[in-house]
């Protein structure tokens, strides 16, 4: 199952806020599919309920279905509890501590430096997305102007949100280092990772 590349604020109107997906806001406060007065909604059920949440992972963190079952299984192998183990998983992915370090204001943008070969990891160009980095990796930018510009613009957006304590940034290098794993606290996903894997228990 290939990524979704249809209207971002379609989804976040359904599902809320996804900081991974985008940082812009809807005018419109139905959801997609809905007219008129009343907001229209059926009751939702416990199964919808877990696939909503399975989706906001999908959208946010930009991942295919068959790897987020990957992420699933590989997170019930380790110690810990499986929920938080998994957003441990997703939150170390390359892509997505780019994105933490405000390389890129989307998960999708930091993706699209990665597959391009604008950054590295120990000093190392790295271009899979999906690469689990390890603590004290040190994610950088390699070392070329044109990979050196996009950071930096992006590192002096409106946008820009420090990033979280398990993360160091210097903006001076264009690096960031990984201290430790994410706490589930600074997680900016509003989710409830039990009905994801409540979603796939019988899997």
């Amino acid at each position: 199952m290939s990524r979704y590349r249809g209207p971002k604020l379609r989804i976040t109107r359904r599902l809320g806020k996804l900081p991974g997906l985008t940082q812009k806001s809807s005018k419109k406060t139905a959801r997609p599919g809905q007219h008129g007065k009343g907001d229209g909604r059926k009751k939702t059920t416990e199964y919808g309920l877990r696939l909503e949440e399975k989706q906001k992972l999908k959208f946010n963190y930009g991942i295919t279905e068959s790897q987020l079952y990957h992420y699933i299984k590989e997170a019930r192998r380790r110690n810990g509890v499986t929920g938080l183990v998994l957003l441990q998983l997703l939150e170390m992915r390359l892509d997505t501590i780019c994105f933490s370090l405000g390389f890129a204001s989307t998960i999708a943008g930091a993706r699209q430096l990665v597959n391009h070969g604008h950054i590295t990891v120990n000093n190392k160009v790295v271009d899979i997305a999906s690469f689990q980095c390890q603590i004290n990796d040190v994610i950088g930018v390699k070392p070329k102007a044109t990979s050196k510009n996009i950071v930096e613009s992006n590192l002096k957006s409106v946008n820009f949100i420090e990033p979280p304590t398990h993360l160091t940034l210097d903006k001076t290098k264009l690096e960031g280092t990984v201290k430790n794993y994410c706490d589930r606290s600074e997680i900016l996903l509003e989710l409830n990772e039990l009905l994801v894997i409540e979603y796939y228990s019988r899997r």
